[in-house]
């Protein structure tokens, strides 16, 4: 399992319950993610603000500011849809804990400054997941940084189940991922294929491209 559960300093604490209905202010997306939010999510909470001021660490153009949310869940899922749209709300860089029947999930995808425009915040599509933790499990103190970015990177690098390559930074762990994630996708498709096809000699050539694609497999996420 990917993804540590971190002890939060007690300076940092807010625990301040969210109004859904904040959140509903700021999606513009269609009725039925409106609906998923309603069904899905039973409470927002601001857990923690990790910050020059709460965390004596030194901020940084691209993590101003560090925010750790809680999404008590109504179920045993949440659409990735609708935490996207809570994380759009938020202006700062986000770790998630979900809390459900299974446990404690953290979640959080890449989030930085537009280059066109540095109010203006882009998130990666994917959010990267820990798996479930039990509640109660132990949890961790927040690793050693020089700075806000670098926290902010460590706990995301956590959530990559491809191993960080030394001297590597973020952005090229998460390349990697996505590429040996998407290779994955079209390795599924040619054992479907494969499986389907009844021609010798079209069998050996989609197991000959199956396993060249697992080597890149292999090659993207050897550490």
């Amino acid at each position: 399992m990917s993804g540590l559960l971190y002890q939060f300093p007690a300076k940092t604490r807010l625990d301040r319950v969210v109004a859904k209905q904040k959140i509903l202010a700021h999606i513009k997306g269609s009725a039925k993610l409106r609906e998923r939010l309603r069904d899905e999510v039973d409470q927002i909470t601001w857990h923690a603000k990790l910050a020059s001021s709460t965390l004596n660490l030194p901020s940084t153009k691209e993590v101003p500011e560090l925010q750790v949310f809680v999404v008590t869940l109504k179920g045993e899922a949440l659409h990735d849809d609708v935490l996207s749209a809570i994380d759009r709300a938020i202006p700062f860089p986000t770790v998630f804990e979900l809390k459900g029947p299974s446990g404690v999930c953290v979640k959080a995808a890449y989030k930085r400054p537009s280059q066109a425009d540095a109010n203006h915040w882009v998130t990666d599509e994917h959010y990267l997941s820990s798996g479930w933790h039990e509640e109660g499990a132990e949890r961790c103190p927040l690793p050693p940084a020089i700075h806000l970015k670098a926290l902010y990177h460590q706990c995301l690098s956590e959530l990559i189940p491809t191993p960080k390559r030394d001297g590597e930074r973020l952005e090229e762990q998460l390349a990697r991922f996505n590429a040996a994630t998407a290779l994955g996708k079209q390795a599924e498709k040619l054992e479907k294929r494969l499986r389907n096809t009844k021609q010798f000699n079209r069998k050996v050539e989609l197991n000959a491209e199956l396993r060249g694609i697992r080597e890149q497999i292999a090659e993207y996420i050897a550490r």
